[in-house]
């Protein structure tokens, strides 16, 4: 008498079940990711407001804000390695101290593509100008692979070490994009704030996991089947 195969089923069930789990996870993930793009969307589509204001909401990430940054347009910057809208060139990253707040922001002023020799001149001002900024929260350094600054040029946007070339300490956990001109005399600076990077593959992941679910279960029923088919009779 055939005996029922208990030790592929003590192995498949707990395969089973890491499998649907997977893929229960990354439908959970998928409802954050989407619930996160919505409010990122509705962040990016608010009045604009005074930074003081955007400060003291519950995410002021994707606000737009009113800032003034005394002495900018004449900052010291470093440039940051970067690509635009498929063009290659450098993102001019320089600091704005905001009057009556605590930390100091660093600013991206900008995009200029590779071909465009011409800088903002360099000199101490504490000339205020006004901007149109986004506020993004501050990323991670680079991976290991990234190359290590040369000078003031940067090749990833590691803001601490941005902001220790800049001599600042202890800067916002922000930072600034601006989306008003900072340098009206170079027209090719191109103030802007790069697109949101939010992957969406949890669909997906899903599909792949519960995917591979369904095929273990047809995997053991058929060799339960196999296993326990009668066999035929020698008469036949």
């Amino acid at each position: 008498m055939k005996r029922f195969p208990w030790i592929l089923t003590l192995f498949t069930i707990p395969a089973l079940a890491f499998l649907i789990g997977l893929g229960v996870w990354q439908v959970q993930r998928l409802a954050w990711k989407e619930a996160l793009i919505t409010q990122a969307e509705a962040a990016a589509t608010a009045a604009p407001a005074p930074i003081e204001t955007v400060l003291k909401a519950a995410d002021p990430e994707f606000r737009k804000a009113l800032v003034v940054c005394p002495g900018l347009e004449t900052a010291r910057f470093v440039e940051l390695q970067s690509i635009h809208e498929g063009a290659a060139g450098s993102r001019l990253i320089s600091v704005c101290r905001a009057p009556g707040l605590d930390r100091p922001f660093l600013i991206d002023r900008g995009f200029l593509p590779d071909d465009i020799s011409q800088r903002p001149r360099v000199a101490d001002s504490t000339m205020p100008l006004s901007l149109l900024v986004e506020l993004r929260r501050t990323p991670k350094a680079g991976g290991g692979m990234t190359p290590a600054p040369v000078g003031d040029r940067f090749y990833a946007r590691d803001s601490a070490a941005i902001a220790r070339a800049l001599g600042v300490e202890n800067p916002s956990e922000f930072t600034l994009f601006a989306l008003s001109s900072t340098n009206p005399e170079i027209a090719a600076l191109n103030a802007s704030a790069p697109p949101a990077a939010f992957a969406n593959n949890h669909l997906g992941y899903a599909m792949t996991w519960f995917g591979l679910a369904i095929a273990l279960v047809g995997f053991y029923l058929a060799l339960v089947w196999r296993r326990m088919r009668p066999e035929p009779s020698k008469d036949e």
